[in-house]
């Protein structure tokens, strides 16, 4: 028999139990749907959690105090201030492939301007910090290097900062105090709204971190030093050049520094989504088992239901791998109009709970192309069984059964 004469008789004996098709297939429409909608969310919350971590900068190497034994204490991150100002000036003179450097100090504090006071997060940083940021300026300046070098008493704002403070004016040449410090602002930032850690990046003033350390600093050392390497291909090497140089400067002492890439924080950041896509996949990925059993049950009772003809079949002098290939392309078909169908209603499913919640939603070609041939082997899989039963049938009794 034909493969074009199989797949009609196939559908002609599909067609007969129409409701019986549609119910049989319903259980891999619900599981090819439930795979493309749960790995849809999984990866639309991986990549909001990629753009929010691309959102702190390029190619960002952070060099954090702390990692160091005193006394038989060991401590981590930020457990001792033991960084300095002539360590990040050794850095950008001495580590080949550093394109920015911007040393850090970073501090909560009360803030008052226009009548009205906030609190608010204070960073001393270079004014190489908005380029290794990629932030740009909605109003007014950066400082300028000759206010680093002076310590000069100026700021740029966020905007919520300049929300609070500055409802009804405009925030630039106005000043704002800070330990009843006046700073001058010359500068607005964008807006860029909360990052991944649920943080608001416009509740930030920025000033030169030798103002910082000049007049609001209560110590000498930096919170921490932030690098930007030329290329993502160099990073693991300027990463490495810089551990080597501040081991160096320290002539030979345990490390009291910790120095990380972005590369490895977007990894932790993202390690718990990608689980949490895996394993929603993989429940939802049970529903095909299922779906694929309740064919095989269908095709068994197929089988039962159609003896007689499966025997006349043989009579007539149909081979048994005809048979099998009929019932095998059967379930296939079965299974793979299931996928088709759970693919449309997967893909609606997920722009719908993107609509309603405001979630954000990625669907995955991958994910399409893996649940159709998923299904689609479930159904030679679970049809197989059913397939070969009726191709051993014996003819003779076949045509007896009643």
């Amino acid at each position: 028999m034909r493969f074009a004469n199989i797949i009609k008789v196939a559908l002609r004996a599909l067609r007969r139990s129409a409701m019986r098709s549609i119910l049989t297939a319903l259980g891999i429409i619900i599981g090819v749907a439930a795979v493309i909608a749960m790995v849809s969310i999984g990866n639309g919350a991986k990549s909001q959690v990629e753009a929010s971590i691309a959102s702190l900068g390029q190619n960002i190497i952070s060099v954090f105090p702390g990692s160091m034994t005193s006394g038989g204490m060991r401590g981590g991150w930020g457990s001792a201030s033991t960084l300095t100002v002539e360590d990040a000036l050794a850095i950008q003179r001495e580590v080949a492939g550093v394109a920015n450097l911007s040393p850090e100090m970073r501090d909560r504090s009360q803030v008052l301007a226009n009548g009205l006071n906030w609190n608010t997060s204070v960073l001393g940083e270079d004014i190489s910090y908005l380029d290794i940021r990629l932030w740009s300026l909605a109003d007014g300046e950066m400082f300028t290097e000759a206010d680093v070098r002076s310590g000069t008493k100026v700021c740029v704002i966020g905007k919520t900062v300049a929300t609070q403070l500055f409802p009804d004016s405009d925030p630039i040449g106005q000043n704002i105090r800070v330990r009843n410090i006046p700073f001058k602002i010359v500068g607005v930032l964008t807006p860029k709204g909360f990052n991944y850690f649920g943080s608001d990046q416009d509740d930030v003033m920025i000033i030169p971190y030798t103002s910082f350390l000049k007049r609001l600093a209560r110590r000498p050392n930096l919170n921490s030093i932030l690098v930007q390497a030329s290329s993502p291909d160099i990073m693991a090497r300027v990463q490495q050049d810089i551990t080597d140089l501040l081991q160096q400067r320290r002539n030979g002492r345990e490390p009291d520094f910790t120095v990380r890439n972005q590369q490895e924080l977007a990894e932790a950041a993202t390690a718990t989504t990608k689980t949490m896509t895996v394993l929603l996949g993989a429940i939802a990925g049970v529903s095909l088992i299922v779906g694929g059993i309740g064919i095989m049950n269908i095709m068994l009772v197929s089988v039962t239901e159609r003896t007689r003809e499966i025997g006349i079949r043989l009579a007539v002098g149909a081979h048994g791998r005809d048979v099998l290939t009929q019932f095998l392309v059967e379930a296939i078909i079965l299974s793979v109009m299931g996928g088709a169908l759970g693919v449309l209603l997967g893909v609606g499913a997920s722009q719908l709970v993107s609509k309603l919640n405001g979630w954000p939603v990625l669907v995955s070609t991958t994910a399409i192309f893996g649940a159709v041939a998923f299904s689609a082997a479930i159904g030679v899989f679970f049809g197989f069984y059913p397939a070969r039963k009726a191709a051993q049938l014996d003819p003779i009794e076949a045509l007896r059964y009643e």
